[in-house]
Protein backbone atom coordinates (compact mmCIF):
# COMPACT_ATOMS: atom_id res chain seq x y z
CA UNK A 1 0.00 0.00 0.00
CA UNK A 2 1.25 3.45 -0.92
CA UNK A 3 2.29 5.40 2.20
CA UNK A 4 0.25 8.46 3.05
CA UNK A 5 2.14 11.75 3.23
CA UNK A 6 2.58 13.94 6.29
CA UNK A 7 3.64 17.52 5.60
CA UNK A 8 6.04 18.98 8.16
CA UNK A 9 6.20 22.77 8.32
CA UNK A 10 7.45 25.46 10.67
CA UNK A 11 9.11 28.84 10.46
CA UNK A 12 12.84 29.50 10.61
CA UNK A 13 14.32 28.42 13.96
CA UNK A 14 11.27 26.35 14.92
CA UNK A 15 13.17 23.05 15.12
CA UNK A 16 11.76 21.38 12.00
CA UNK A 17 15.07 19.59 11.33
CA UNK A 18 15.28 18.13 14.84
CA UNK A 19 11.71 16.86 14.47
CA UNK A 20 12.40 15.39 11.01
CA UNK A 21 15.59 13.71 12.27
CA UNK A 22 13.69 12.07 15.12
CA UNK A 23 10.97 10.76 12.78
CA UNK A 24 13.72 9.42 10.46
CA UNK A 25 15.39 7.62 13.37
CA UNK A 26 12.03 5.90 14.00
CA UNK A 27 12.14 4.51 10.47
CA UNK A 28 9.94 7.06 8.71
CA UNK A 29 10.93 7.97 5.14
CA UNK A 30 11.68 11.72 5.15
CA UNK A 31 12.04 13.92 2.06
CA UNK A 32 13.30 17.46 2.55
CA UNK A 33 12.37 20.02 -0.11
CA UNK A 34 15.43 22.14 0.83
CA UNK A 35 17.63 19.17 -0.01
CA UNK A 36 15.72 18.62 -3.23
CA UNK A 37 16.31 22.30 -4.07
CA UNK A 38 20.05 21.68 -3.65
CA UNK A 39 19.99 18.51 -5.79
CA UNK A 40 18.29 20.19 -8.76
CA UNK A 41 21.07 22.80 -9.07
CA UNK A 42 24.03 20.44 -8.76
CA UNK A 43 26.67 20.61 -11.51
CA UNK A 44 25.59 18.64 -14.56
CA UNK A 45 21.89 19.20 -13.90
CA UNK A 46 20.05 21.28 -16.56
CA UNK A 47 18.80 23.85 -14.02
CA UNK A 48 22.32 25.01 -13.18
CA UNK A 49 23.13 25.66 -16.86
CA UNK A 50 19.90 27.66 -17.26
CA UNK A 51 20.71 29.76 -14.17
CA UNK A 52 24.25 30.50 -15.38
CA UNK A 53 22.88 31.39 -18.83
CA UNK A 54 20.32 33.76 -17.34
CA UNK A 55 22.36 35.44 -14.59
CA UNK A 56 25.83 35.08 -16.09
CA UNK A 57 28.77 32.93 -15.05
CA UNK A 58 29.26 35.21 -11.99
CA UNK A 59 26.72 33.10 -10.08
CA UNK A 60 29.02 30.07 -10.28
CA UNK A 61 31.90 29.41 -7.92
CA UNK A 62 35.36 28.44 -9.15
CA UNK A 63 34.52 24.73 -8.80
CA UNK A 64 31.42 25.08 -10.99
CA UNK A 65 28.90 24.88 -8.17
CA UNK A 66 26.22 27.50 -7.57
CA UNK A 67 27.17 30.52 -5.47
CA UNK A 68 23.98 30.44 -3.41
CA UNK A 69 24.73 33.53 -1.34
CA UNK A 70 25.61 35.51 -4.48
CA UNK A 71 22.43 34.42 -6.24
CA UNK A 72 20.31 35.15 -3.16
CA UNK A 73 21.74 38.66 -2.99
CA UNK A 74 20.89 39.23 -6.67
CA UNK A 75 17.28 38.13 -6.46
CA UNK A 76 16.55 39.53 -3.00
CA UNK A 77 16.12 43.09 -4.33
CA UNK A 78 14.60 42.05 -7.65
CA UNK A 79 11.08 40.52 -7.64
CA UNK A 80 11.16 39.76 -11.39
CA UNK A 81 14.40 37.78 -11.17
CA UNK A 82 13.09 35.99 -8.09
CA UNK A 83 9.92 35.06 -9.99
CA UNK A 84 11.99 33.80 -12.95
CA UNK A 85 14.12 31.61 -10.68
CA UNK A 86 11.09 30.23 -8.81
CA UNK A 87 9.37 29.49 -12.12
CA UNK A 88 12.38 27.41 -13.15
CA UNK A 89 13.06 25.66 -9.85
CA UNK A 90 9.68 25.00 -8.22
CA UNK A 91 8.46 22.42 -10.77
CA UNK A 92 11.86 20.67 -10.70
CA UNK A 93 11.92 20.58 -6.90
CA UNK A 94 8.35 19.24 -6.87
CA UNK A 95 9.32 16.44 -9.29
CA UNK A 96 12.37 15.57 -7.22
CA UNK A 97 10.29 15.47 -4.01
CA UNK A 98 7.61 13.30 -5.67
CA UNK A 99 10.30 10.93 -6.97
CA UNK A 100 11.83 10.50 -3.51
CA UNK A 101 8.42 10.12 -1.85
CA UNK A 102 7.59 7.33 -4.31
CA UNK A 103 10.55 5.34 -2.91
CA UNK A 104 9.05 5.31 0.59
CA UNK A 105 8.47 1.92 2.19
CA UNK A 106 7.33 3.13 5.63
CA UNK A 107 3.57 3.24 6.55
CA UNK A 108 3.66 7.02 6.05
CA UNK A 109 6.26 9.37 4.60
CA UNK A 110 7.15 12.93 5.54
CA UNK A 111 7.64 15.89 3.25
CA UNK A 112 9.55 18.66 5.03
CA UNK A 113 9.25 22.14 3.58
CA UNK A 114 9.67 25.55 5.18
CA UNK A 115 7.27 26.94 2.56
CA UNK A 116 4.61 24.23 2.67
CA UNK A 117 1.81 26.70 3.35
CA UNK A 118 3.24 29.58 1.30
CA UNK A 119 3.72 27.50 -1.86
CA UNK A 120 0.30 25.86 -1.51
CA UNK A 121 2.02 22.49 -1.03
CA UNK A 122 -0.11 21.72 2.03
CA UNK A 123 -2.82 20.74 -0.46
CA UNK A 124 -0.54 17.94 -1.75
CA UNK A 125 -0.19 16.21 1.63
CA UNK A 126 -2.70 14.09 3.53
CA UNK A 127 -2.05 15.71 6.88
CA UNK A 128 -0.05 18.70 8.12
CA UNK A 129 2.10 18.85 11.25
CA UNK A 130 3.28 22.33 12.21
CA UNK A 131 6.22 22.82 14.56
CA UNK A 132 5.33 25.98 16.44
CA UNK A 133 7.49 28.13 18.66
CA UNK A 134 7.02 31.55 20.30
CA UNK A 135 8.43 34.32 18.08
CA UNK A 136 11.03 35.48 20.60
CA UNK A 137 12.46 31.96 20.84
CA UNK A 138 12.34 31.58 17.05
CA UNK A 139 14.42 34.76 16.67
CA UNK A 140 16.94 33.77 19.32
CA UNK A 141 17.45 30.24 17.90
CA UNK A 142 17.76 31.34 14.27
CA UNK A 143 20.20 34.15 15.14
CA UNK A 144 22.37 31.75 17.11
CA UNK A 145 22.25 28.94 14.55
CA UNK A 146 22.85 31.06 11.43
CA UNK A 147 25.01 33.70 13.13
CA UNK A 148 22.58 36.19 11.59
CA UNK A 149 21.44 39.60 12.75
CA UNK A 150 17.97 40.14 14.15
CA UNK A 151 17.17 42.21 11.06
CA UNK A 152 18.10 39.34 8.70
CA UNK A 153 16.07 36.79 10.64
CA UNK A 154 13.06 39.13 10.83
CA UNK A 155 13.24 39.64 7.04
CA UNK A 156 13.12 35.85 6.51
CA UNK A 157 10.26 35.52 9.01
CA UNK A 158 8.36 38.22 7.14
CA UNK A 159 8.77 36.32 3.85
CA UNK A 160 7.36 33.16 5.44
CA UNK A 161 3.72 32.57 6.29
CA UNK A 162 2.67 34.05 9.61
CA UNK A 163 2.32 31.78 12.62
CA UNK A 164 -1.45 32.24 12.49
CA UNK A 165 -1.57 31.27 8.81
CA UNK A 166 0.45 28.10 9.39
CA UNK A 167 -1.60 27.09 12.44
CA UNK A 168 -4.84 27.65 10.51
CA UNK A 169 -3.85 24.86 8.10
CA UNK A 170 -2.39 22.49 10.73
CA UNK A 171 -3.94 19.14 11.59
CA UNK A 172 -1.41 18.66 14.41
CA UNK A 173 0.75 21.18 16.28
CA UNK A 174 3.97 20.41 18.14
CA UNK A 175 4.97 23.31 20.40
CA UNK A 176 8.77 23.19 20.56
CA UNK A 177 9.53 25.48 23.51
CA UNK A 178 11.32 23.00 25.80
CA UNK A 179 14.42 20.80 25.50
CA UNK A 180 15.36 18.13 22.98
CA UNK A 181 14.41 15.20 25.22
CA UNK A 182 10.88 16.56 25.57
CA UNK A 183 10.70 17.21 21.82
CA UNK A 184 11.76 13.66 20.99
CA UNK A 185 9.13 12.25 23.37
CA UNK A 186 6.46 14.33 21.59
CA UNK A 187 7.62 13.01 18.20
CA UNK A 188 7.40 9.42 19.50
CA UNK A 189 3.86 10.08 20.76
CA UNK A 190 2.83 11.51 17.36
CA UNK A 191 4.51 8.61 15.53
CA UNK A 192 2.53 6.05 17.55
CA UNK A 193 -0.66 7.95 16.65
CA UNK A 194 0.28 8.23 12.95
CA UNK A 195 0.82 4.49 12.72
CA UNK A 196 -2.88 4.03 13.58
CA UNK A 197 -4.01 6.23 10.69
CA UNK A 198 -4.94 5.19 7.17
CA UNK A 199 -4.36 7.84 4.52
CA UNK A 200 -3.69 10.40 7.22
CA UNK A 201 -7.13 10.08 8.84
CA UNK A 202 -8.58 7.99 11.65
Amino acid sequence: MKPWVLGLAGGIGSGKSAVADRFASLGVHVVDSDQAARWVVEPGRPALARIAEHFGAGVLQADGTLDRAGLRARIFQNPQEKAWLEGLLHPLVREEVERHLSLARSPYAIMVSPLLVEAGLHRRVDRLLVVDVPESLQLERAMRRDEASEEQVRAIMKAQASREERLRHADDVLVNDRDLTWLQAQVERLHAFYLTLRGGVQ
